[in-house]
C-alpha cells in the first residue's frame, strides 16, 4: 500500500489543479463540499475533525493529531442542484403565455479536492490545501421569459492553500496559512438589439487562515478557525453578439467574505462519536457588483450595476460516526444553512435560499494506512421569490430548488 500512497500523491494534486470548480452546495456562491470525509456528516464539526489530510483546509491546527509521516487525500465530488422557475405573475412581455421557463437552470458539476500533510518535527506539521471554496453555475434557456435579467452565470475559483501547525502542549496546537486564490466570472443575458451580452473577467487575490484545537478532555476536543476574506480587482471583456461596436475591456472590484468556525467532537463510547458546529460568513461583504468600461470612448463609465445587499449567515452542522467494526464506519449528519439573498434583490442568476441538509456515509479501512470515504448529502431549498424589474416588464416568480451532492476520498498515509 505505501505504493499505492505514492502514486495517489502526484493523481490527488492533478486533479485538484485541474479542478476549475462550478456548483454551489452552501449559502451563496460558496462551495461546501471541501472533503469527502466530511460530506456523510454533512460537514458537521470540521474544525474539531481530524481524520485526515483534509484538515489543513478546515483548521490546520489539527495537522498536529495526525499520526507521524506523511498523509495524502483526494477527493471527488459530484454535485447536482436543480433550479426551476414557476411563472406566478409576471407583466408585460414578460407574462405572455405560451414563453418558456428557462428549463433547469443546474447541472452536473464535478469538485475536484487534495490534500497534503507531513510531519517536519515532534511538533511542527506542515500541510497543502488544493480546492475550490467558491463557485456556481446557472444557465437557461434562450428565449426563456427572464433572459434579460440572466442566461448564464458563473464563478469559477481554484486556491492553493498552504499552512503549518505547531504543538504548544499535549492539549493545545495552533496553525495558520495563507491561500493563492484565483477567480474567473462570466455572465451573460439577453440585450435586446445588441443580442447575447456577455461579460468576462479573471483575477488572483491573496488571504490568510487561522487554527486552534484544544483537547479539552479526554473525549472531548474544541476546533476553532477563521478565515479572511479576499478581494479581486477583476479584469476582462464585455462582448455583444450583436453589437459589436460596443465591445470591450471592463473591469470590477469583488470581495468574497471572511468567515468563522468553532466546532466540537465529542467521544460518547468506543463506538460513537458526536459532532456539531456554528460557522459565521460575512457575506454583507456582498453588496454589489459595478462593471466599469475600462476602453473606448465611454472609459470609466459603468456599464452595469449587479445590486446584492446580501446579509450575514450562520450555519448549523451536527453529525455523528457509529463505528460497526475496525473496517467500517457509518456516518450521519444534518445542517441548517442561512441564506444571505433577500426577495427584493434576488435574480435567476443565483436564486438562493435556506437550506437543510441530510447526510449519510461509510469509511472503509482498505488497510492499515488507507480508508475509503463514500458520502451522500441531499439539500432542501426553500422557494425561492423573484421580482426583477426589466424594460419589457417584470419577472415575478418562485424557484423550486434542491441540491444532492455524491463524494468520494481516498485517504493514504506513509
Amino acid at each position: 500500500m505505501a505504493m499505492v500512497g505514492r502514486k495517489l500523491a502526484p493523481l490527488a494534486v492533478a486533479a485538484a489543479l485541474g479542478g476549475w470548480a462550478s456548483g454551489t452546495g452552501a449559502g451563496g456562491f460558496a462551495i461546501g463540499t471541501q472533503s469527502g470525509s466530511g460530506t456523510g456528516n454533512a460537514f458537521a464539526g470540521g474544525a474539531a475533525a481530524a481524520e485526515d489530510a483534509s484538515v489543513a483546509w478546515y483548521n490546520p491546527a489539527g495537522m498536529t493529531l495526525l499520526p507521524a509521516g506523511k498523509q495524502v487525500a483526494g477527493a471527488l465530488h459530484a454535485l447536482r442542484p436543480s433550479f426551476k422557475f414557476r411563472n406566478t405573475g409576471s407583466t408585460g412581455l414578460l407574462g405572455t403565455p405560451g414563453l418558456s421557463d428557462g428549463g433547469d437552470g443546474g447541472d452536473w458539476n464535478f469538485v475536484p479536492n487534495a490534500f497534503f500533510t507531513m510531519d517536519v518535527n515532534p511538533k511542527l506539521r506542515f500541510g497543502l490545501a488544493l480546492n475550490a471554496p467558491f463557485g456556481l453555475k446557472t444557465e437557461y434557456d434562450l428565449g426563456w421569459r427572464g433572459q434579460l435579467t440572466a442566461l448564464e452565470s458563473e464563478i469559477k475559483t481554484v486556491n492553493v492553500n498552504p499552512s503549518v501547525a505547531y504543538k504548544v502542549s499535549d492539549t493545545v496546537s495552533v496553525g495558520a496559512g495563507v491561500s493563492v486564490q484565483r477567480v474567473e466570472a462570466k455572465l451573460a443575458s439577453f440585450a435586446g438589439a445588441a443580442g447575447i451580452s456577455t461579460l468576462s473577467a479573471d483575477d488572483v487575490g491573496y488571504g490568510f487562515n487561522l487554527g486552534l484545537m484544544v483537547q479539552a478532555t479526554p473525549a472531548t476536543r474544541f476546533g476553532a478557525s477563521y478565515r479572511s476574506s479576499i478581494k479581486y480587482d477583476l479584469e476582462g471583456t464585455a462582448t455583444f453578439s450583436g453589437a459589436p461596436a460596443g465591445n470591450g475591456n471592463v473591469r470590477a472590484d469583488l470581495r468574497v467574505p471572511d468567515s468563522a468556525s468553532l466546532s466540537l467532537l465529542h467521544t460518547l463510547s468506543p463506538k460513537w462519536e458526536l459532532m456539531g458546529d456554528l460557522t459565521w460568513t460575512k457575506w454583507s461583504t456582498v453588496q454589489q457588483l459595478v462593471v466599469i468600461r475600462a476602453s473606448g470612448p465611454l472609459a470609466g463609465t459603468t456599464l452595469t450595476t449587479l445590486p446584492f445587499r446580501w446579509s450575514d449567515t450562520w450555519r448549523l452542522g451536527l453529525g455523528a460516526n457509529y463505528r460497526v467494526n475496525d473496517r467500517v464506519k457509518l456516518r450521519f449528519g444534518y445542517a441548517h444553512d442561512q441564506t444571505p439573498s433577500k426577495d427584493a434583490t434576488r435574480t435567476p442568476r443565483l436564486p438562493d435560499q435556506q437550506r437543510n441538509w441530510v447526510a449519510v456515509g461509510v469509511q472503509y479501512q482498505v488497510s492499515k494506512a488507507g480508508k475509503l470515504d463514500v458520502g451522500y448529502a441531499h439539500e432542501f431549498v426553500s422557494d425561492a421569490n423573484v421580482s426583477v424589474a426589466t424594460p419589457a416588464g417584470n419577472l415575478i416568480g418562485a424557484f423550486d430548488n434542491k441540491v444532492d451532492i455524491f463524494s468520494i476520498q481516498y485517504s493514504q498515509s506513509f
